[in-house]
């Protein structure tokens, strides 16, 4: 029995890739790194946290307190780490690490360093006897979400995109998440985007498992906006989903921020949707937007027993990510 277990489930650590001044982040990189250091410490308050970075004592010294914080000195392009971090899986109830392919979400950005991470990290021994197998097939930790029990939750536009894998069919995709993840059931989104997301939809940026029942998902209530539409369709879908069982997901809907625009007039993706769920904790990020202790709100009510964390995230969506692309669990 092989099974992807779900983010709310029992977890061993978080990696955490910091930005440096051959990233994307160069130009403004000191305030550039508040958003990471405020998400280190979030998961610190209640788990280990990995954090790869250039230079550990540097790093370490950003921090009050590296309490539950280990700096790993390991070579990276950016700090995407939910899309060429390892996806953990369980077989036959043993803990393994998968390393996949990650090309740079199809090739637009250099990932040869984040390629060699996985490998680089486990060599190092810091994951200690946890097996791992590297797999020569593009997949991505941002485009998947499962609710532990063998249903996965994807996008039709992001796993069978051309510049992945060459473009496989849904069926051909299905067949290969059960090989790899154990996958039993896989809903597909059809419909669905993020003006400035340059992940071709990613479904951590649209709409997440919460518990086995229940998903969380990005809602447009402004006709004149122009994700409306495919974020109406994509709603249409997701409450024609039914559970393993047959019964409809209890669908919570988190509104849009008002449009936030870089420098040069460009869309960011900024969205509730790219929150982190570690073992004590609900972190998620915000916009200085009017909606943000809306947000929070609903959190407390979906996350009951956890702490509810926000984080400011601005920095992060002009770079294309938010919070949950910065960070990726490693199961027990």
């Amino acid at each position: 029995m092989k099974t992807m277990p779900a983010e709310w489930e029992k977890q061993r650590t978080v990696l955490l890739s910091f930005p440096h001044e051959e990233t994307d982040w160069a130009d403004d990189l000191e305030a550039s790194l508040s958003p990471f250091i405020r998400i280190a410490q979030a998961i610190a308050y209640g788990e280990s946290v990995y954090i790869l970075c250039k230079d550990k004592e540097k790093t370490a010294s950003l921090f009050c307190s590296t309490h539950n914080m280990t700096f790993i000195e390991i070579p990276t392009n950016d700090t995407w780490i939910r899309d060429y971090g390892y996806i953990s899986i369980k077989e036959e109830g043993v803990s393994k690490l998968l390393d996949f392919t990650f090309d740079g979400w199809g090739g637009k950005f250099e990932a040869s360093l984040d390629n060699a991470v996985n490998l680089a990290l486990h060599q190092k021994g810091y994951l200690g006897t946890t097996p791992m197998q590297t797999i020569d097939f593009v997949l991505e930790g941002g485009s998947l979400e499962s609710d532990g029990a063998g249903t996965l939750l994807i996008t039709s536009t992001c796993l069978c995109n051309p510049n992945r894998n060459g473009g496989l069919s849904k069926q051909e995709i299905e067949v290969k998440l059960q090989g790899y993840l154990g996958a039993q059931r896989v809903l597909w989104l059809d419909d669905g985007y993020l003006s400035g997301d340059d992940t071709d939809s990613h479904i951590d940026t649209l709409a997440r498992f919460v518990n086995r029942e229940t998903i969380a998902y990005v809602k447009c209530d402004d006709k004149s906006d122009e994700h409306y539409e495919a974020l109406h369709k994509m709603e249409a879908q997701l409450q024609d989903f039914s559970t393993a069982e047959g019964k409809p997901y209890t669908l919570v809907a988190l509104p849009m921020t008002e449009p936030i625009y870089n420098a040069e007039g460009k869309r960011l993706p900024a969205t509730y949707a790219n929150f982190l769920i570690t073992n004590h904790a609900l972190i998620y990020p915000t916009y200085d937007d009017k909606n943000d202790a809306k947000v929070g709100e609903i959190f407390k009510t979906i996350f009951p027993e956890r702490e509810i964390i926000p984080v400011n995230c601005l920095k992060l969506i002009e770079q294309g990510g938010s919070l949950h692309c910065s960070t990726m669990q490693i199961a027990y």
